[in-house]
């Protein structure tokens, strides 16, 4: 394939994840992605009830009892010439992990505020993790169908809590929780949308025109109308001029008004964010930066899926292509071991329905049947250029509990579950210094992480466990300078916490506050305390 060719196929890609607070409408925005761009029909409401429909991205059980996202999953649909990677996050902080390995997959990121409620404390989290990464971010206010923070307020906001500026792109027109349509900045064209009658299921039709059309005076009402002439011109005057290198340095933000729930604004959002944001971009590795157009293929692994076709047990490795052309059936070079592997069945999405493609390019999200190999992270590359991606940064975990199989008899399902698990990157593994192999310690980044590793066992596994939360807060890997082992033997104060080795048998501490922690450091003078393993880095 020419270099050319290339080329053009990277300029269709769009790769982004939609990060927000729990609630904020995330999943419903992704499906209405999805509608508009023609892969679904009927757009379905996670809180719709009438409808026993669920959303398209969730296809986990637990996700749909509970209305909440616990994966993050792919989709990908064409829109008008562009091919479109979206990876939905988990909204809850307790799966922050998954969330921050997403956004190293992706080149941009959408932002989803709630109208009534603005900035909220896990949108903050996921906002840090883009702007340390310097991607671009898309600002979507949502729910404008109910009653909220009038439109300045937000832009307000987000400068204040976030330090963003923001440039509307569009403006609603009409008043709280009754807004009619938005005024385009770009096209300076007013849109209203007719009323939804389908509940969001299906595209809401529209009229547009002028602002100076006397005909949107008269449907607007002259009051409305004569409030929108002032907010433009507000905006054109006082407001932040668009700057396109500012948008892909992530210091601007293009602010988006609109429902997803009622389909409002979200075909203007989604034009809008086509044309703004930034094709595959280059990527550093241990041989300097690489570029999309390099010829040599290359990608690295952000996630590991186990189970996603509970009849077949399969295990999905999911790839994000950094540079050439992926083709079926090849073969590559995987850093990690240092063998050759060929990539047999790679597969795309749409949620659970998948099918097997035969190429991909630069930007695109491909799922690889993973018979065990791959871990979070790896490189697989061209064996004519050697080299490995940048680490991705760890948690360091806070919340730990021994588990245990109830029944000693399925000790192998049990064992075989939990490692699959544990190389999703779900939760971290650490096993007791001086206890058999009947029972491992699990440290997760939040509590919610328990129940689903609980639920996933039993319904994935057919494994009842016991759990005995456990004291600890705080985790620390431990080295002498000297080179020497730390053992529980060698370590003063080593019965003041428990001591434990991790996957890689790195000897880790486990404490219950800092209070222990300085103790053991004074009575250590030799000891180095780390809160991630050695050779990675933190979040």
């Amino acid at each position: 394939m020419s270099v050319e060719e290339l080329n053009q196929e990277i300029k269709k890609r769009r790769t982004f994840a939609i990060i927000s607070h729990p609630d904020a409408g995330k999943t419903t925005l992704t499906e209405k992605l999805l509608l508009y761009g023609g892969a679904i029909h009927l757009a379905g409401s996670i809180k719709s009830r009438k409808t026993q429909r669920h959303a398209v991205s969730d296809w986990m059980e637990i996700e749909k009892q509970r209305g909440i996202s616990v994966t993050s999953s792919v989709l990908q649909f064409d829109y008008d010439g562009c091919r479109i990677n979206i990876l939905d996050t988990p909204g809850h902080q307790d799966f922050s992990e998954d969330t921050y390995r997403t956004l190293m997959a992706v080149d941009s990121a959408v932002m989803i505020i709630d109208v009534a409620k603005g900035v909220e404390a896990q949108t903050k989290k996921l906002f840090k993790v883009c702007k340390q990464r310097g991607i671009p971010i898309f600002t979507f206010v949502n729910k404008l169908d109910r009653y909220g923070k009038a439109p300045l307020d937000l832009m307000d906001e987000l400068e204040n809590v976030l330090g963003i500026r923001s440039y509307p792109m569009n403006w609603p027109i009409g008043t709280d929780g009754n807004y009619k349509g938005v005024y385009d900045r770009h096209k300076k064209q007013i849109e209203l949308f007719d009323a939804d009658s389908t509940h969001g299921q299906k595209a809401r039709t529209s009229v547009t025109g002028s602002l100076e059309d006397a005909k949107f005076a008269e449907l607007l009402g002259e009051e409305a109308h004569e409030t929108l002439v002032e907010d433009i011109e507000l905006l054109d005057t006082a407001g932040e001029k668009f700057d396109l290198d500012k948008i892909a340095r992530g210091e601007l933000t293009p602010m988006f008004f609109g429902s997803a729930m009622t389909n409002f604004g979200v075909q203007n959002f989604l034009e809008e964010y086509l044309r703004l944001a930034p094709p595959p971009a280059a990527r550093k590795s241990s041989d300097g930066v690489i570029q999309p157009d390099d010829e040599n293929f290359s990608a690295f692994v952000f996630k590991i899926q186990a189970n996603m076709n509970p009849a077949h047990r399969d295990r999905l490795a999911f790839i994000r292509i950094c540079s050439g052309k992926f083709e079926r059936g090849m073969s590559v070079y995987h850093e990690k071991t240092d063998k050759m592997i060929k990539l047999a069945q790679p597969q795309q999405f749409l949620a659970q329905d998948r099918q097997i493609i035969d190429e991909a390019y630069p930007g695109d999200i491909v799922g690889l049947f993973d018979p065990g190999v791959f871990s979070i992270g790896d490189t697989i590359c061209d064996a004519n250029h050697k080299f490995k991606y940048e680490d991705f940064p760890v948690f360091p975990p806070e919340k730990f509990a021994r588990v245990q199989a109830k029944d000693t008899m399925k000790r192998k399902q049990f064992v075989k579950g939990i490692m699959q698990l544990t190389q999703e990157g779900a939760i971290q593994l650490f096993q007791q210094a001086g206890t058999g192999m009947e029972s491992y310690i699990v440290g997760t980044v939040g509590t919610l992480q328990f129940e689903v590793l609980e639920y996933r066992l039993k319904n994935e596994y057919g494994v009842d466990i016991i759990m005995q939360m456990q004291p600890y807060e705080v985790a620390r890997w431990m080295i002498y300078r000297d080179g020497t082992e730390v053992t529980p033997a060698s370590l003063k104060g080593a019965d003041r916490g428990m001591f434990v080795y991790d996957r890689r048998e790195n000897p880790v501490l486990l404490v219950n506050n800092e209070w222990a922690l300085g103790w053991i450091v004074d009575n250590n003078p030799e000891l180095e305390l780390h809160a991630v393993p050695i050779d990675k880095k933190q979040v």
